[in-house]
């Protein structure tokens, strides 16, 4: 059973109020980020004519678009971090209008992976991460919750952006359709401004003057002592050199915790999203086109994604409210493992849908199991780390995700233009997500072990009074020889205390 996650972020979510019109905000963000992609392949048969490329080269511009919007994982949370989620999100949204626009004056394939999927890509990762990481800071209790809202604004953008680039496309061409698109990808930037910060800032800024006085004077006594009890005189430049390269490392770790990859927790989630993202994405890229395959429509094609997106809408909200409940959220991690599976069970069965009305009951399926995944895929990883640690996790976590986000699609298109059939395609998908989801959930089960054991360990050795008198003893024995360092340091120790009683002093007025 997972252990209960307190608040660790210095003060406590309001949990509602202005909360939820950033979860509003959010599902804009978070909707352009995941829907886009999804979106863009209804303009795969046209650009196919046009360049006279293959599938698994036409696949490379989702392929590039998600592996950039993940991989730009950790670049959005140093950015988040340095500045906060409302400038970044602003930012992103306009680096994906002046992509789309480019993209509208492209004459080569290569062209368009470099304005789609580089630029457009970039600026969606700029949109997801700050997104999902700013609702952490705003709620607690209700936080599956307004994950699961938040996460709806993908089916709902999709919902709306299939059709409409269908339409787009029949009156204006691709060309007029990026530019169109472009300029409605700049709502990325509305929705940013409603991010209003949150937290104890000023008590940061407070508490800042405090920790610089104490680590000037920590260091004071630090270089004092060795310079009077070294035996040997060593040399200037080589201290600062060290000093030099332990800040830096400080530096980078006070933007991206790399302690966490000691997290046995974090680990687990890493490998089985990392295996799961090689078959998560190129099912929904391939639907569109599998359907005009088998000779179905254009608009009834396009209207696959339109019922994908459907049920993916009351899905994910509703996963929310089923992962928040107190059945279900201490085994979170476990219903997660269950919808990753589901998932696969879903493509491995969609070679058997002959006609539309198979692919209809299909689509239904894969947008329930593509709703509670996506409903949870933050939810989850927030529940292992923490709220104060979730900021440096998703960005390590998506930086790993993007190699198998980056291949999926295109070995998809190769098994197409190999075989000639979308089946094997759909099998390699659904093969691969049900292992994920196997790996998951027997993981998990072995680190929830794992941790009722120390947890076991540390209460009987809390109850047994003579460890804690031995802890007690090696600890007061490590002080006398740290503090009380003979008579020669006792001027040193007195102007240190009242150095800290200058700097409390101060702090306190």
């Amino acid at each position: 059973m997972s252990p209960p996650v307190p608040s660790d972020l210095g003060y406590v979510p309001p949990d509602g109020g202005w909360g939820w019109a950033v979860v509003f905000g959010a599902s804009i963000s978070v909707g352009f980020a995941y829907t886009f992609p999804k979106a863009f392949t209804i303009y795969f048969k046209e650009l196919q004519a046009v360049y006279s490329v293959s599938y698994s080269q036409i696949a490379w511009i989702t392929s590039i678009m998600c592996a950039t919007t993940y991989g730009g994982g950790p670049i959005s949370s140093i950015l988040v971090n340095r500045y906060g989620s409302r400038p970044v999100v602003m930012f992103g949204g306009l680096l994906c209008g002046i992509g789309m626009v480019s993209a509208a004056f492209c004459t080569s394939i290569l062209q368009l992976y470099i304005c789609v999927g580089f630029v457009t890509g970039f600026g969606l990762a700029l949109n997801l991460q700050p997104s999902v990481i700013i609702i952490g800071k705003y709620f607690l209790k209700r936080r599956p919750i307004a994950n699961g809202l938040a996460m709806a604004g993908s089916p709902v953008m999709l919902c709306t952006l299939a059709p409409l680039n269908q339409f787009l496309f029949d009156n204006f061409g691709w060309r007029g359709s990026f530019l169109i698109l472009g300029a409605i990808l700049l709502n990325c930037c509305v929705a940013g401004a409603l991010f209003r910060p949150i937290g104890a800032a000023t008590a940061s800024v407070k508490t800042q003057a405090t920790k610089e006085g104490k680590d000037a004077l920590k260091e004071g006594v630090t270089k004092d002592a060795m310079e009077m009890s070294s035996p040997t005189n060593i040399p200037m430049e080589t201290k600062t050199e060290e000093e030099g390269g332990k800040d830096c490392c400080e530096k980078i770790n006070q933007y991206l915790d790399f302690s966490l990859f000691k997290h046995r927790g974090f680990l687990i989630y890493l490998i089985g999203n990392v295996l799961m993202f090689l078959g998560f994405f190129a099912p929904i890229v391939f639907l569109a086109p599998y359907a005009k395959h088998i000779g179905i429509d254009e608009y009834s094609a396009a209207f696959l994604l339109s019922i994908l997106a459907i049920v993916d809408m009351v899905a994910r909200p509703t996963t929310g409210i089923i992962a928040n409940s107190k059945w279900v959220r201490p085994r979170i991690q476990y219903f997660f493992s269950f919808a990753i599976a589901f998932n696969g069970t879903c493509h491995l069965l969609c070679p058997l849908a002959s006609g539309y009305k198979g692919l209809v009951v299909y689509s239904t399926f894969f947008g329930l199991a593509f709703g509670m995944v996506c409903a949870m895929l933050f939810e989850t990883l927030m529940d292992l780390v923490g709220a104060a640690r979730f900021t440096s996790a998703v960005g390590l976590v998506t930086i790993a995700e993007c190699c198998t986000i980056l291949l999926g699609p295109p070995i998809g298109g190769t098994l197409i233009d190999t075989f000639g059939d979308y089946k094997y395609m759909f099998i390699k998908c659904g093969a691969v997500m049900v292992l994920a989801g196997t790996f998951l959930f027997i993981m998990n089960y072995y680190n929830y072990r794992v941790l009722a054991k120390e947890e076991k360990e540390r209460k009987a050795k809390e109850e047994d009074p003579k460890s804690v008198r031995t802890e007690n003893e090696d600890r007061n024995n490590w002080s006398k020889e740290t503090v009380g360092g003979g008579p020669e340091l006792e001027p040193l120790r007195e102007e240190r205390e009242g150095l800290k009683k200058e700097v409390n002093g101060t702090n306190e007025v």
